[in-house]
């Protein structure tokens, strides 16, 4: 199968549950080829039933994310589309977060990004165009104390989304974020639905469909930006 004829191929860290699932469900409903990742088994049982590949890994590890490169390039021979997608940092009083905290909330949530973007942005410009979509939060843009490091460190994520964007642009490459709500995936506290101006949570599947978009050509004149997909819960114009 020729390059020009083959499905496109899409990376998803975090793809074993909730919102990385839904998003490999959809992309595969979409005919791409999946290579999934997530530091327990669950990537490699949804890649079972979708027909994919997966590792065990974390994209928190420069060597993980290097392992999951390598081996969709064994599977599939090139990387059209990439999900950044990662689980949950440390928590705790603003002062009181530890060094080796902060460190682990940076390599979990902004590291990753630079780092997949360093080994997959080759391969993008000898194809001759790819599209990101880091799935972030709504607090980067109106940070709580709830979740300093996870605060801080999605707003890096935009604002290196945005860098990435101008930089690539011209080679039609495409990056942009996306910052869920209040997503089904998650037990929120009673009441968190009516605190949406919609007036009830997210659905995975509607995050999922989201990501699937700015991935498409659809979306091919979007990048750099930084979604809200949160029912309009932000106050951030």
């Amino acid at each position: 199968m020729t390059q020009a004829t083959q499905a496109p191929v899409a990376i998803v860290t975090g793809g074993g549950r909730g919102m990385g699932a839904a998003i490999a469900h959809e992309l595969s409903s979409r005919g791409y080829q999946l290579a999934l990742m997530s530091p327990s088994g669950s990537a490699q049982t949804l890649a079972d039933t979708l027909g994919c590949i997966a590792v065990t890994g974390s994209a928190g590890k420069a060597q993980d994310l290097e392992n999951l490169v390598a081996r969709t390039l064994e599977a599939y021979g090139r990387v059209d589309a990439v999900v950044n997608h990662t689980g949950h940092p440390p928590k705790g009083d603003l002062i009181d977060i530890s060094d080796e905290d902060w460190a682990t909330g940076n390599d979990l949530m902004v590291l990753s990004v630079v780092r997949m973007a360093r080994l997959v942005t080759p391969l993008m410009l000898a194809s001759g165009k790819g599209a990101f979509v880091n799935i972030t939060t709504f607090a980067a843009l109106e940070p709580s104390l709830k979740f300093p490091v996870s605060c801080a460190y999605r707003a890096a994520v935009s604002a290196y989304t945005k860098l990435y964007a101008d930089r690539y642009a011209a080679d039609n490459i495409r990056m942009n974020a996306l910052l869920p709500g209040y997503i089904d995936s998650l037990d929120h506290k009673p009441g968190t639905a009516e605190t949406v101006p919609m007036q009830r949570l997210g659905t995975v599947e509607e995050i999922a469909k989201t990501a699937a978009f700015l991935l498409s050509d659809d979306a091919g004149y979007i990048t750099g930006q930084s979604l809200r997909v949160d029912g309009g819960v932000t106050r951030h114009v």
